[in-house]
Formats: C-alpha cells, sequence, structure tokens
C-alpha cells in the first residue's frame, strides 16, 4: 500500500517541482537603482531679487563706453534657474550686478569664469554675479561648475533671448548693471582677469573691489 502511495505521488512532486523551477527562470533580474542626479554646483536663484545688503556707491560717470549703453534697461525677459525652483524674470535681478553670458565650449569663457567666482567672493553683500548659460547642454555646464569651482547663480537662455534682446552676438557678454536697473556698460572684449573686472566694476557701477 505504501509503496502504492509512493508511487502516486511521486510524479505529482514532480510535477510541482518543474512548475516552480520554470517560474524562477522567468523572473527577471533584478534592476540595479537609478544613479542619483549630480547635485548642481551652483547657488539656488531665489535671491536675486534680494538687494546686496550694503549698495553704497558713488555714481558712475557717463562717459566713453559707458555712455552708449547707460540708461538701458534690462530685457522683458523670464529665464529658468539651472538648480530649478521658480523662474526668474531678469529685471527683478537686484543690482548693482554684473551677469554674464557663457557657454562650456567658449574657450575665452572657460578662462574667464574663475575670475568672476573670485569676484563674486570678494564683494558679497556689494555686488550680485550671476551667469546665463546659452547655447549649452546641462552636462557641459555642470561640468564647467564642478571643474572650475563656479559657484554662483546660473540662469538658463537655450534660445539666445537675451543675446538677441540686445542685438549682441558676442562670447562672452558680460552686463554691468546699477542699484537702479539700468545696463551701465556692456563688453565684449573677450576673456576679462582679475584686473579688468575690478576695474570696469569700479567705473560703470562706482564699486571699489577688495584685492
Amino acid at each position: 500500500m505504501n509503496r502504492r502511495l509512493t508511487l502516486l505521488v511521486l510524479p505529482l512532486l514532480l510535477v510541482v517541482a518543474g512548475c516552480t523551477a520554470g517560474k524562477a527562470d522567468d523572473d527577471p533580474a533584478p534592476r540595479p537603482p537609478a544613479a542619483a542626479e549630480r547635485p548642481s554646483p551652483f547657488r539656488d536663484c531665489f535671491k536675486l531679487g534680494t538687494a546686496p545688503t550694503s549698495t553704497a556707491t558713488t555714481a558712475p560717470t557717463t562717459t566713453g563706453a559707458t555712455a552708449a549703453a547707460g540708461g538701458q534697461a534690462l530685457p522683458e525677459l523670464t529665464l529658468s534657474c539651472f538648480t530649478g525652483g521658480a523662474p526668474v524674470a531678469l529685471r527683478d535681478v537686484a543690482g548693482p550686478a554684473v551677469i554674464n553670458v557663457w557657454a562650456s565650449w567658449c574657450g575665452p569663457c572657460r578662462k574667464e569664469l574663475p575670475a568672476f567666482q573670485r569676484l563674486s567672493e570678494r564683494t558679497a553683500g556689494h555686488l550680485q554675479v550671476v551667469g546665463v548659460n546659452t547655447r549649452d547642454s546641462r552636462g557641459g555646464a555642470q561640468s564647467i561648475g564642478e571643474d572650475f569651482g563656479v559657484r554662483f547663480p546660473i540662469l538658463v537662455d537655450q534660445g539666445d533671448a537675451l543675446q538677441r534682446e540686445l542685438k549682441r552676438n558676442a562670447f562672452p557678454l558680460t552686463l554691468f548693471v546699477d542699484a537702479q536697473g539700468q545696463i551701465r556698460h556692456i563688453d565684449a572684449t573677450g576673456a576679462l582677469d582679475d584686473a579688468q573686472l575690478a576695474k570696469l566694476v569700479r567705473q560703470h557701477l562706482g564699486l571699489a573691489v577688495p584685492a
């Protein structure tokens, strides 16, 4: 009796084992967790509408190159921030400010970006330094920030809207904006160094840059 029962049960056990093995083979391999997105090296943009804590500057003279651009308001543009969050109306950026238009593939841009970072550190609380990344990829801009230690806020303008509004196509392009939001000077002479930036800030915004 026991032998007959064993002969009847054994095929059933084999069938069940075969089904279980087949189901395990059909299960997809577990997927590795998605790679975390690299944190942005740049600061957020939410403070761009707040004026520097100290705006005690002398009135800039309106002569020479300054006269050509003096009194020109910033274009009515709204740009996204590299770090996300609410878009930023360019006219809401509280001056005095230096706005640098750049791209990672632009050699002079890469050369001068560290000088703009040092400017932002030396004039903290007195001057806003803002970047506008254009005609670029997010990965390219991110790598530049990481490699060159750029930390100031970056706006994104992949449609060249700012340059088209200013009727300028040069790279890099730097705007010097006073406390009233007026463009006092537009520089398109090429890569700027620390001494040139300090001179332009003093000449057009009336602000002395600490050494």
